[in-house]
C-alpha cells in the first residue's frame, strides 16, 4: 500500500502546474545526414570459469576450432572442451563523423547457453554495417553486472550475467562519409513531428539569422538556407541555430505499462465531466456554469458565464472526497491517492474514462 502510495503521490506532483519550458533547438532535432549507424559482430568470449557453453553447443566448438586453425593450431573438435568459452553476439554504435582509431563502446550478448560472462574476455572480432563491411573491430575484457552462483542444492542469480559492456571495445578500422548539407541547405529533422513545434522552430531560426532562412517543409523537416556570412561553413551555421530555444507542443498523451503498473500522464492531458464506478470506488467530475456580472452598476465590467468543475472521489464504507476548481489529472490523482487506489485500478480507470471520452488524450499501452 505504501509503494502504491508514493507511486500515485509521485505522479501527482509531476502533473502540478509549471511554467512551459523551452529547449534548445540542438535538443529536439537529427541533423539530416548526420545519424549513428548500428554494428554487428559474431564472436567467442574466453576465460570463463566453467560458466560457458556446454558441448550442445556446436556452433561454440565449431568457433572455436576455426579460430585455432587461423592462428595455426589443428584440433579435432571432440577433444575441445569449451565450459570456458561461449559463443556472443557483439553490437555497437559508430556516431557520425566517427575516424578512424576512434573508440566505441560495445555490448557482448551471450548466444548459446553459457551461466555467465562475467571474468570473460572477447577475442577479436570484426562489427560489420548493413552492407555487410566491416567498419570496427572489437576486443578486451568484459564488464558485467549481474552475477550467478549456485552449486548442487541451490543458486542464485542476479541483474544479467549473460550480457556484459566493453567500455571503447571496438577501434574504428573505416569511416562512413557524413555531410549535413544538402546543396546550400541544411536540413533539420524533429525527433518529435509536430507543427507547432516546427512553426516555433522555424521563428526562433529566423530571428536568430535574421531573415526568412528557414522553412517547414512538413511538421517533421525544417529546411534552413544558408546565409552569405555562413557560406561554406555549416559547422558554424548549426553552431548559431543550435542554441536557440524553442518550445516544444506536443498531443496528449497517457502512457500505461500494465506489467510493471506505470503510469505517464502528460501535462495536456484535460478532464470531461463524467462518472465511473469500479470496486467500491466511485469517480464523479462534473461541471457547471453561473453567471458573473460587475459588483455595482454603471462600472466597465462585463457579465460572463464562468465554468467550475467538481470531482468527487467515494469508496465504500462511504468515505467522501471533494475535489473543488477545474477539475486536472492532477486532482484526480490526488483524490484516488487519499482513497489509496492501487496503480493496477488507476490504469482501469484512465482505459474507461478515455472510453467514454472524458479524457482528451491518447492512451498508449505498453
Amino acid at each position: 500500500m505504501r509503494t502504491s502510495r508514493f507511486i500515485l503521490c509521485l505522479l501527482a506532483a509531476m502533473l502540478l502546474a509549471a511554467p512551459a519550458r523551452a529547449d534548445r533547438l540542438k535538443d529536439i532535432v537529427d541533423v539530416m545526414g548526420a545519424r549513428p549507424n548500428q554494428l554487428v559482430g559474431y564472436g567467442i568470449v574466453v576465460g570463463l570459469n566453467n560458466t560457458g557453453d556446454g558441448r550442445k553447443a556446436e556452433f561454440t566448438l565449431q568457433s572455436v576450432a576455426a579460430m585455432l586453425r587461423r592462428l595455426g593450431v589443428r584440433i579435432d573438435t571432440g577433444k575441445i572442451k569449451i565450459k570456458n568459452a561461449a559463443a556472443v553476439m557483439v553490437t555497437a554504435e559508430i556516431p557520425a563523423f566517427a575516424r578512424v582509431g576512434q573508440q566505441i563502446d560495445v555490448v557482448v550478448s551471450s548466444l548459446g547457453d553459457a551461466k555467465s560472462l562475467r571474468g570473460g574476455t572477447l577475442i577479436q572480432t570484426p562489427l560489420l554495417g548493413a552492407n555487410r563491411q566491416v567498419y570496427a573491430v572489437a576486443q578486451g575484457p568484459l564488464s558485467v553486472g549481474g552475477f550467478s552462483a549456485g552449486g548442487q542444492g541451490a543458486s542464485k542469480t542476479q541483474g544479467h550475467p549473460t550480457v556484459g559492456r566493453i567500455p571503447g571495445g571496438a577501434l574504428v578500422e573505416n569511416e562512413i562519409p557524413t555531410s549535413v548539407k544538402v546543396g546550400s541547405k541544411v536540413q533539420l529533422s524533429l525527433k518529435s513531428a509536430d507543427a507547432t513545434t516546427a512553426s516555433r522552430a522555424v521563428g526562433a531560426i529566423n530571428k536568430r539569422l535574421g531573415g526568412g532562412y528557414a522553412r517547414a517543409v512538413d511538421p517533421g523537416l525544417i529546411e534552413v538556407s544558408m546565409p552569405d556570412s555562413f557560406e561554406g561553413s555549416s559547422v558554424r551555421l548549426l553552431a548559431a541555430i543550435g542554441s536557440v530555444d524553442v518550445q516544444q507542443d506536443g498531443r496528449a498523451k497517457i502512457i500505461i505499462n500494465e506489467r510493471t503498473g506505470t503510469v505517464v500522464v502528460g501535462s495536456e492531458v484535460q478532464l470531461r465531466p463524467a462518472a465511473i464506478a469500479h470496486g467500491g470506488l466511485t469517480v464523479e467530475i462534473s461541471e457547471r456554469a453561473f453567471v458573473s456580472q460587475p459588483d455595482t452598476p454603471f462600472t466597465e465590467g462585463e457579465t460572463v458565464v464562468v465554468g467550475e468543475t467538481e470531482l468527487d472521489a467515494e469508496q465504500a464504507p462511504g468515505q467522501l472526497h471533494f475535489v473543488p476548481s477545474a477539475a486536472t489529472v492532477s486532482d484526480l490523482v490526488n483524490a484516488l491517492n487519499r482513497l489509496g487506489v492501487k496503480p493496477s485500478d488507476l490504469i482501469v480507470i484512465f482505459q474507461s474514462l478515455s472510453a467514454a471520452g472524458a479524457i482528451s488524450a491518447e492512451i498508449e499501452v505498453q
